[in-house]
């Protein structure tokens, strides 16, 4: 890790420490993150290693950029630039896992900061989790991003023609229900389209849960699914799919239940035309996006799948 990554980083920890103290509390759990899934995994897994952090000369990176503020409660994000000559102009929104009611956005820096040195810009935000306020609050926190990003598209030079969403786990279900729903103004204001879906072992299809008083999914949405059956049609990222929806790449750990009602997503995407990709590794840790050699390996996937979109379309 540079000096000038490591310092840029301290900095941001220190504003988001004093951004801690001047608001009310907020209930946190923070049993997932990268440490306890790399000791965890380690033993299974022999060859995970812990990605380096290198900051490339030009990359510049925006921390703690306030999107969205209710009442004395303020949400933030990141944005990872590429240097200037290495831009495509493509911006990826990243939202991070945790079952819905943890995980924290820096989990998401090392792909960002890989992804940033094949030109993208990347944009990771925080947004409530089911502790602090249930569904759909995180949803129409992450469509926000969207909006904003369109409204401050002048100030950070991006397109917000060219925005796909990218999600790990709880994240990935996340990114397919607004690449899918938002358009239908179910989150609030939508007037963004993304032009590309990138779901990381989240699930599509909500059809396989059960009731079962310990499951995150029903935590979030508050009731389960024989309580609620239209809410958790609603929540199902496969309930939306149209001939609208956006091009799509599911990258698998080849674990099948993380990614449910992928099948179904394919067949009507093709149906459609729509630009369909799956990816599935052999049966690899849950959270692989964080730790290499599958990282490096997953963005070398998404690079490649957001090239091809781009010279076909």
């Amino acid at each position: 890790m540079t000096t000038v990554f490591r310092a840029s980083i301290a900095l941001f920890l220190l504003i988001a420490a004093q951004h801690c103290l001047a608001v009310t509390s907020i209930p946190v759990d923070d049993s997932y993150t990268p440490s306890e899934r790399f000791y965890r995994y380690k033993k299974q897994d022999p060859s995970l290693e812990w990605p380096a952090l290198t900051f490339a000369a030009g990359q510049q990176v925006f921390f703690d950029r306030r999107y969205k503020a209710i009442d004395k409660r303020e949400l933030h994000l990141d944005l990872f630039k590429p240097a200037p000559e290495k831009n495509n102009e493509q911006i990826i929104v990243m939202i991070h896992g945790g079952g819905w009611r943890s995980g924290q956005r820096s989990h998401l820096y090392a792909m960002a900061n890989q992804l940033a040195q094949r030109g993208y810009t990347l944009v990771v935000p925080e947004f409530r989790l089911s502790l602090e306020a249930p569904y759909p609050a995180a949803m129409q926190d992450v469509n926000d991003v969207l909006q904003w990003l369109k409204q401050n598209a002048g100030e950070y030079a991006i397109d917000p023609g060219k925005i796909a969403v990218l999600g790990g786990s709880s994240g990935g279900h996340m990114a397919s229900l607004l690449a899918y729903a938002g358009p239908s103004q179910v989150f609030g204001k939508s007037d963004v389209r993304v032009n590309a879906l990138i779901d990381l072992d989240g699930v599509l299809n909500l059809d396989h849960e059960r009731p079962n008083p310990q499951s995150p999914l029903q935590a979030w949405l508050g009731s389960d699914m024989e309580q609620s059956p239209e809410l958790w049609r609603q929540a199902a990222p496969t309930s939306h799919l149209s001939k609208t929806s956006p091009a799509t790449l599911v990258i698998s750990s080849g674990q099948p239940r993380f990614t449910m009602g992928h099948k179904q997503v394919e067949e009507t995407l093709k149906g459609f035309g729509i630009p369909y990709q799956y990816h599935a590794f052999p049966e690899v840790i849950h959270t692989y996006w964080l730790f290499d050699p599958y990282l490096s390996q997953t963005v070398d996937i998404i690079d490649g799948f957001l090239r091809n979109l781009g010279k076909n379309r």
